[in-house]
């Protein structure tokens, strides 16, 4: 007998329908014959050990006889465990141990242990985004990837802890239907809950100009490098970054979430990204792991960070090459990834925070300490940061040594609350200005040329101003859309609707410091 059952595979973070064919010869044989057709890998081939097994387990008793199953359409890749439960179904439905009306109409996912029990697969809110996208109503899943697949609307998520689970919830289902509620999730209650952080901007004495300056690319979305020396307090400003960030869209937690989960680094019952994603990667990290690949690709560091920060400590330790892959997910904020199989595409629309010291010994025009590095040596250390990555940058600042008095103050210093209040206010001023655009623009630094021309006009003074600088500094025409978007951004700060000169100077101010390092 031939049954079918629906199931599902992952490329990239988007999701493909799998028809999973069983056909079940019925001739009793001495033992059993199974064969696995549909390009699967040692995971799906696997799974038949398993399944026979978890059927076993159950209390279901099949007769050794010749099992064909079909991966439909066979001449895509399939893999992982995720298979398990449509194939255990399809098998029982075939074999005539159960029976069950419309099993085309469920999609089952889940990977199935020795005792029949289920556990949870990667990639469950692609899927569940794909059967609403299919009209498929009802989805049968992990009990750990409820919560997951339940924070897509239009589709019936019921959560199943075994096998036999399964069965009572089909036998429901052919009857004339599921009894129990399916499980749901309101994902907008999930995200208006507060956030929790550990650490505060109070807690950092002195460096009043590097918090305007991270209020500023929090405000905007903006790029930023900090330079200074060993002890300054690059890493703790850079770490309290995200307790001054705006909470994420709905859009934003989903395209997020996606990500996660098909990284399989979601947390178990999680069900939704609600924070801003915070990724500080070791400077060993290599190309691949920063920007995705493997022979099935999977996500790297810069799309993990996708709506989030990249935190880049000791940014020339990090090698040249792994350095240079990130031009285009900066640039374009996505990553394309090919192989012969198959070119998937990865979200990378991140916000870059890195962090350098000036020189080897770390103390170049620092006022308390003597710098013994040879200019050829610094040069040699800082032009491991190359000048096309540094122009993606939109602000350089330096971080100088804190003051022995700013560090023993008992003054309190302006907390993350306070300056988030700013943040979010700005934030807002975005959202109305690009509610009506056609591309999905969350914030300033976003903005492509159409959008720069229409929100970033200058007054005669601002003009003379930025034309000066871009003569005297020779500045590149990136540079000056990125200036144009901080000042922009710090318009936003203040409040206005225009962008006046002092926004464009602060602008350009963040733009300097490179030209003493790397002229």
């Amino acid at each position: 007998m031939l049954a079918k059952a629906l199931s599902a595979a992952v490329y990239g973070i988007d999701a493909n329908l799998i028809d999973v064919e069983v056909d079940f010869s019925g001739v009793k044989l001495m033992e059993d014959r199974f064969y696995m057709v549909g390009l699967p890998d040692s995971a799906v081939r696997e799974s038949r050990e398993r399944v026979r097994a978890a059927i076993k387990n159950s209390g279901f008793q099949i007769p050794p006889t010749s099992i064909t199953i079909n991966l439909a359409p066979a001449d895509l890749k399939k893999e992982g465990s995720g298979f398990d439960l449509a194939i255990a179904i399809g098998i029982l439905h075939a074999s005539g141990a159960m029976q069950i009306k419309a099993l085309g109409e469920i999609l089952l996912i889940g990977e199935l242990g020795l005792d029949g029990m289920l556990r949870p697969v990667p990639g469950m809110l692609p899927i569940a985004i794909l059967a609403r996208e299919r009209g498929i109503r009802t989805l049968i899943v992990p009990q750990a990837n409820a919560r997951e697949a339940a924070v897509v609307d239009g589709v019936d998520v019921y959560p199943a802890e075994s096998l036999n689970c399964v069965r009572r919830l089909l036998n429901e289902h052919a009857a004339g239907g599921i009894q129990s509620a399916p499980f749901r999730v309101e994902a907008r209650s999930l995200l208006s809950e507060e956030q929790q952080f550990h650490v505060d901007f109070a807690d950092v004495r002195g460096q009043g100009g590097s918090k305007r300056a991270l209020e500023v690319a929090a405000a905007g979305g903006h790029n930023i490098l900090m330079i200074g020396p060993p002890g300054s307090g690059k890493t703790m400003l850079a770490k309290r970054l995200p307790t001054i960030l705006a909470p994420l869209s709905l859009g934003e937690a989903l395209e997020t979430t996606k990500i996660h989960s098909v990284a399989s680094v979601l947390e178990e019952g999680a069900g939704l990204v609600t924070e801003r994603p915070f990724r500080a990667p070791h400077h060993t990290i290599s190309d691949a792991g920063l920007i995705g690949g493997g022979a099935v690709p999977r996500p790297g560091e810069v799309s993990l960070s996708h709506n989030g920060v990249l935190f880049l400590d000791e940014l020339p330790e990090f090698p040249r090459n792994v350095l240079e892959v990130m031009r285009q997910p900066l640039e374009d904020g996505a990553v394309v990834i090919a192989r012969a199989a198959m070119s998937l595409t990865f979200p990378a629309r991140f916000m870059l925070a890195a962090a350098m010291n000036p020189c080897p010994c770390g103390y170049f025009n620092d006022k308390s300490r003597e710098c013994h590095c040879t200019p050829p040596l610094i040069q040699r250390y800082v032009a491991k940061v190359s000048g096309p990555l540094l122009d993606r940058i939109d602000i350089h600042i330096e971080v100088p040594a804190v003051q022995y008095r700013e560090l023993r103050s008992t003054a309190s210093a302006e907390s993350s609350a306070s300056i988030r209040g700013r943040v979010l206010a700005a934030r807002e001023r975005q959202r109305a200005r690009f509610a009506g655009a056609k591309e999905k623009i969350y914030a300033n630094a976003q903005m492509g040329t159409r959008q720069i021309r229409t929100f970033c006009e200058l007054g005669a003074d601002a003009e003379r101003l930025l034309e000066r600088a871009m003569q005297q500094q020779g500045l590149t025409a990136r540079a000056h859309d990125r200036i144009l978007k901080v000042a922009r951004t710090v318009a936003d700060l203040e409040g206005s609707d225009a962008v006046a000169l002092p926004h464009i100077a602060e602008a350009i101010q963040y733009r300097t410091l490179d030209r003493s390092y790397w002229s």
